[in-house]
């Protein structure tokens, strides 16, 4: 009998834009990404899947569509290049796996999840894991694969502006209960427009933007990543949940709307606790987010 409800929230990035900077089309290209990757993901969840298996799958579904920044469609760094972060946390052991400055790797989420499962470590990064990715068969793509004109325009933008970052910081990640009340989040990047090159945010870092604890919750965030470190936001959502007994609800809100904010980040997070709740808050303009519950049939939103 299967007592627990079985959910599953993804993003698909925090931020700042309004619905004129968003026509239609690309709106409803946005919300059909994000409609595959829920689909995705929850087909493993309602199949008997792990936690793990779901958000696994919903992330690799947005690494595979050139509209997020992850993956395929990763922002270019300083260097033009694209350096690849993920992590993936199990809510049951707490085992994490985590990759950073990866190039060429077609998934990384699954990359991270191999380092939880199939290494002694928890992080490896740039060279050590690629090499780790070879010797475990990963599929590896040229450049081109990892090109969209859009992200382009983006670099060239940012440096005759001479800034680093921009409005699309589309982070994607995913968090899930399963049929047997357990928790995971995952979360993938392609970190931020003209970065230098071998900076990592905080998707990678467990704790700060991902993290998954059964008895709390399991957390994926997004947005300024810089922020988001500097707070141990995922954790900081935990520890609240843990140590004051605050609801996911009261938490996300503190987490998202008074501690980031204070510090100057815009930001968001997506939450699940083995109750089945669901929190999807942000305090940038807008966040690509979604869900759905065997007890509901959820939602796509975008602003």
């Amino acid at each position: 009998m299967n007592h627990h409800p079985i959910v599953l929230a993804i993003h698909g990035g925090a931020e700042s834009m309004t619905p004129d900077d968003l026509p239609p089309e690309k709106q409803a290209a946005y919300r059909e990404g994000l409609e595959e990757a829920l689909a995705a993901g929850y087909a493993r969840l309602e199949a008997g899947g792990s936690a793990l298996d779901a958000v696994e799958e919903a992330v690799v579904c947005m690494e595979e569509n050139p509209l997020f920044n992850a993956g395929r469609g990763a922002q270019f760094t300083q260097a033009e290049r694209h350096e690849l972060d993920a992590a993936i946390a199990c809510g049951r052991t707490l085992e994490t796996g985590s990759v950073a400055c990866v190039q060429n790797v077609r998934n990384p989420i699954r990359l991270a999840r191999a380092v939880m499962e199939r290494t002694p470590h928890v992080f490896l990064i740039s060279e050590g894991a690629e090499a780790f990715a070879r010797e475990q068969g990963f599929v590896f793509e040229s450049d081109a694969y990892f090109f969209t004109e859009e992200k382009w325009e983006a670099l060239l933008e940012s440096r005759e502006e001479e800034k680093t970052g921009s409005q699309f910081k589309d982070t994607v990640g995913a968090a899930a209960l399963d049929r047997y009340g357990n928790l995971a989040a995952a979360t993938s990047t392609g970190g931020l427009t003209n970065q230098y090159a071998g900076r990592v945010g905080d998707t990678a870092l467990i704790g700060a933007g991902t993290y998954a604890n059964n008895q709390t919750c399991a957390v994926s965030c997004t947005g300024d990543g810089e922020f988001i470190l500097r707070g141990v936001a995922a954790y900081d959502l935990s520890c609240l949940i843990e140590y004051r007994g605050l609801s996911l609800a009261e938490a996300a809100r503190i987490v998202i709307h008074e501690k980031l904010k204070k510090l100057g980040g815009e930001a968001g997070l997506i939450a699940v606790n083995t109750a089945g709740n669901v929190e999807l808050v942000f305090n940038s303009s807008c966040m690509f987010r979604g869900w759905r519950s065997n007890r509901s049939a959820g939602e796509i939103l975008i602003f």
